[in-house]
């Protein structure tokens, strides 16, 4: 066997993080969002941050790719760059402030993001004005932010779609491109500056198939007409993530 395969097969907690793998695939195929609030909280448990966040852009990555094509088709493209034109200025200070954070700090700013989301979420707002450009942008920087700084590019995002009424497939379809965007340039950003950590890439490379499985199996349970069901969702795994992430269950 490999080296660095036997290394990743024994790593510590690799169990709990396959098992996060797993619900996080099927809650990406079936929402469109959400899987990284789901792996964060088991990767920050057992890697550093650097390392949680390799680990995350890794796994993610791979794992959204059968569902491009129904996404391409469906989703807004010309939104999705403009929220990526904004997470490219975002997602770089991000993670110049996770340089500067204390370990133990970074597991509290992930579950106040959780947990700050889901109180708006849960509050009802719903936006029904016309998006400009510049707000459209702004939602995209503040979400590269939190990408580079905890791990969460979705939140903002996440918020100011489930407050608009759009229909779910297209919701579903713009989280998926900008999530994607969102993966590539954190991995530009990490070859760039030599923040791969070998181990994490090693496990994360050996987690792609299980979280691709996931990912088509949650694609094919989403019902385009459950609408209540998609929000019902959306709310558990933000609900779940913020208890599951809070630092003292370590």
């Amino acid at each position: 066997m490999p080296e660095f395969i036997a290394t990743a097969l024994a790593l510590p907690g690799l169990w709990w993080l396959v098992a996060a793998i797993i619900a996080a695939g099927l809650v990406r195929g079936f929402t469109g969002f959400g899987s990284a609030m789901i792996i964060m909280p088991a990767a920050s448990s057992v890697l550093d941050p650097f390392a949680a966040l390799a680990f995350l852009t890794v796994v993610e990555f791979w794992g959204p790719l059968p569902n491009l094509r129904a996404a391409l088709r469906e989703g807004q493209r010309r939104e999705a760059l403009t929220l990526l034109a904004g997470a490219a200025v975002g997602l770089p200070l991000g993670l110049w402030a996770l340089s500067k954070l204390d370990p133990e700090v970074f597991g509290w700013s992930v579950s106040a993001v959780v947990l700050i989301l889901l109180v708006l979420l849960m509050t009802g707002w719903r936006y029904a004005g016309v998006l400009s450009a510049r707000m459209v942008t702004a939602v995209g920087t503040l979400g590269g932010f939190l990408g580079g700084v905890a791990g969460v590019p979705g939140p903002p995002v996440i918020m100011l779609y489930m407050a608009r009424a759009l229909p779910i497939t297209v919701i579903r379809a713009n989280f998926l491109l900008y999530l994607l965007g969102i993966d590539l340039m954190m991995i530009a950003v990490f070859f760039l500056f030599d923040l791969l950590d070998p181990l994490a890439v090693a496990v994360g490379l050996l987690s792609v198939p299980v979280y691709m499985i996931a990912n088509v199996v949650g694609a094919w349970l989403f019902d385009p007409g459950g609408e209540r069901m998609f929000r019902a969702v959306a709310y558990l795994v933000i609900a779940a993530s913020a208890i599951l992430g809070l630092p003292i269950w370590g």
